[in-house]
């Protein structure tokens, strides 16, 4: 687990630190393109391996300093297997839900990871690992200038419908 410093000022907006917590890398994760074809109960069991991970990767992020938050940004960064050509980073969101429900919620940063408490996760591509791997970059949405927010979290309504 790493933090980031804060960004310098610009126009007004200080971005606050970021933690990665990353999973190891060789973990077989769970990809929509393979998970669909398979059966239920093992993409179960593949969920829980990935979520237990995520757990211990918490765990360890907590004991190096990261703080409880209230509500928090996810984006995960998939770093794909070297002999993949063309690559979606949204075809892990299953290994991103799995982990964000181990490295978050289990292990004590957030209390819940529903829509009050986090915003994402955004998939994003990193570069290729072998065996792959999916860190999660967490922000502290406390701690973040509410200018800031309004670009990571735009209104969800229709221009003049009904609220």
């Amino acid at each position: 687990m790493t933090a980031t410093a804060p960004e310098t000022e610009r126009n007004g907006i200080i971005r606050p630190p970021s933690w990665r917590i990353e999973l190891p890398a060789g973990l077989k994760l769970l990809n929509e393109n393979e998970t669909r074809r398979m059966h239920w109960r093992r993409v179960r069991e593949m969920a829980a391996i990935v979520r237990h991970a995520g757990a211990i990767a918490g765990r360890n992020a907590r004991q190096q300093g990261l703080p409880q938050m209230r509500a928090a940004h996810v984006y995960y960064v998939i770093h794909p297997g070297p002999r993949a050509v063309r690559r979606d980073p949204g075809n892990w969101m299953q290994s991103a839900k799995a982990a964000v429900d181990g490295a978050l919620v289990d292990a004590g940063i957030l209390t819940d990871d529903d829509s009050t408490r986090l915003l994402g996760p955004d998939p994003r591509l990193g570069a290729p690992v072998k065996g792959s791997q999916l860190v999660l970059i967490v922000t502290d949405l406390d701690q973040i200038h509410p200018n800031h927010l309004a670009l990571l979290n735009p209104p969800t309504a229709l221009p003049g419908a009904p609220r």
